[in-house]
């Protein structure tokens, strides 16, 4: 099972979050396997990040991470929701790109796949206001554009580690906290910095998470927190597609069923597939909630 482990160096102000998500990154590629494999790549870091970043603002509600740009990828998204007492941490990711074959190729970067752009973070809670930063893409990878977020807008030093492959998806994360008197080791986070720069990305793919912070801290002994649970999971359903055509009006949805005899539709996310039949269309009409059968 993927796992996310959150983890604390007592008496200093440095925290961090460790992900491996081999089955999350297998299941996405499953539900989108034309995707070439630098953009499956470059998803599978995504999902690492959108998974650290989620654990440690602690959002209850919905995180979903953009990056968009003139290339001939023009969007990579992925998104999250947190854990709950029934299930982990779910994560689903997709992209959009225009020319297979400008992006088919075995080793192309970020830069190289998205070109000019920029990298949207939200944070819409179930309560409260939804929040919305952006920063340019001044890195070649991820993990730097993502640096560069969070020091302009959080003003909290964070590093990321991110790695991925056609097997999976990993990620660590470190973040200096504002100082006060708890911390007793001011050299910490240039240390501890320095000796997560020395993880190679296949040992961060391949390491139990344990033997990673072994690896990398031994002699600081990090304080473990119970692990939690990460998985693929969408948020679709039948229920808010109908609402969502319910919105279109009696005029567009009978024009469209009067030209296609049914609607069909599907989730961009998990390629499920809803089709409105000709009377569930009239049924929604008056009333969205549509409790037909859902049709894959």
């Amino acid at each position: 099972m993927d796992r996310i482990q959150r983890f604390i160096f007592d008496q200093t102000n440095v925290r961090g979050e460790l992900v491996n998500a081999p089955e999350t990154l297998r299941e996405v590629r499953s539900r989108h396997a034309d995707y070439p494999e630098p953009v499956a790549h470059q998803l599978g870091e995504m999902l690492a990040a959108v998974a650290l970043l989620t654990a440690t603002v602690k959002l209850d509600g919905v995180l979903s991470l953009e990056v968009r740009g003139n290339g001939p990828v023009s969007l990579l998204m992925a998104e999250s929701n947190p854990a709950t007492a029934e299930q982990g941490q779910q994560l689903r990711a997709i992209a959009r790109f225009n020319d297979v074959t400008a992006v088919s190729g075995d080793s192309a970067g970020l830069a190289e796949l998205v070109g000019e752009g920029q990298i949207v973070m939200t944070l819409d809670p179930k309560e409260g206001q939804r929040y919305q930063g952006i920063v340019g893409l001044e890195a070649d990878t991820l993990a730097g554009c993502l640096e560069a977020y969070f020091e302009r807008s959080e003003q909290l030093p964070t590093r990321l580690w991110l790695a991925a492959d056609a097997e999976g998806a990993a990620g660590l994360l470190l973040q200096q906290l504002p100082d006060d008197e708890r911390n007793q080791d001011p050299d910490a986070w240039n240390r501890l910095a320095m000796l997560a720069d020395t993880i190679s990305q296949r040992e961060l793919l391949d390491l139990a998470p344990l033997d990673t912070l072994n690896r990398l801290f031994h002699e600081d002994n990090p304080r473990l927190f119970d692990p939690a649970p990460v998985e693929f999971g969408c948020t679709c359903s039948r229920e808010r597609f109908a609402n969502g055509l319910h919105q279109l009006g009696a005029e567009e949805l009978r024009s469209i069923v009067a030209e296609q005899g049914e609607i069909e539709t599907h989730c961009h996310f998990c390629n499920t597939r809803y089709v409105f039949s000709a009377a569930a269309v009239e049924s929604l009409i008056d009333s969205p909630d549509d409790s037909s059968p859902i049709v894959h």
